[in-house]
């Protein structure tokens, strides 16, 4: 799964970057936590439109939107199979910005945190889903990050890891015309591991109360 993420690259460079439109400043945020707002990228009228979404996403049939909180990966695999994601992938795909992520390695009886990002230190794009929710007089725009099986680099930590979108097939995830679902699965794969770099980093990470700075120090290399 992913569950934690960092965004603290500023907005000209991310707007410059993934060629979106987006009026407001963000906080530099080194521990982002489901059920927290995100930045997202949609296609909106043939150009590219930055959005605040809830991590986690509310199927539009759900009662309640405690459900996001069991939403906030959806498996490659599966995702159109699940009634919760299948018209998602059709319809409303995003682009979650981040520029690194966390999973955590049982190490005895404790859980590591590792860090995971580009060599080159730049941003990425996870492929993502969206949903609008609407229950007495209550609207939440949400949205989840797809998974799939982890590359050399991921593996030696966890079993899953997000999609991270290549440059060039962006475009292709974001086409609103495109909904065959063989076709955009075959964009659910892992990232090349080449280009990708992971260290551990301080147990300060496990709290979602904590931020800073601090938290992206590597122990040591892996």
């Amino acid at each position: 799964m992913c569950g934690r993420f960092s965004l603290f690259e500023d907005i000209e460079t991310l707007r410059e970057q993934f060629q979106f439109e987006f009026a407001k400043d963000i906080d530099a945020r080194y521990n982002i936590a489901p059920g927290q707002e995100i930045l997202t990228v949609v296609n909106q009228d043939d150009h590219r439109v930055g959005s605040r979404m809830r991590w986690g996403l509310i199927p539009f049939w759900a009662d309640d939107e405690k459900i996001g909180y069991r939403m906030i990966n959806a498996r490659a695999e599966t995702v159109d199979e699940k009634a919760s994601f299948k018209q998602a992938l059709k319809q409303r795909r995003c682009l979650i910005l981040a520029d690194g992520f966390y999973e955590w390695k049982k190490e005895g009886k404790q859980k590591q945190p590792y860090r995971f990002g580009m060599k080159n230190k730049k941003p990425f794009a996870f492929a993502g889903l969206w949903e609008s929710w609407n229950k007495g007089g209550k609207s939440i725009t949400s949205c989840t990050i797809i998974t799939t099986s982890p590359n050399e680099v991921t593996e030696k930590v966890h079993d899953r890891m997000p999609v991270i979108l290549p440059e060039n097939r962006i475009g292709m995830w974001l086409d609103r015309s495109v909904e065959n679902a063989d076709e955009l699965k075959k964009l659910l794969v892992p990232f090349e591991a080449g280009q990708m770099e992971s260290f551990a980093v301080s147990t300060e990470i496990n709290s979602a109360k904590n931020e800073g700075e601090q938290l992206i120090a590597p122990l040591n290399s892996l």
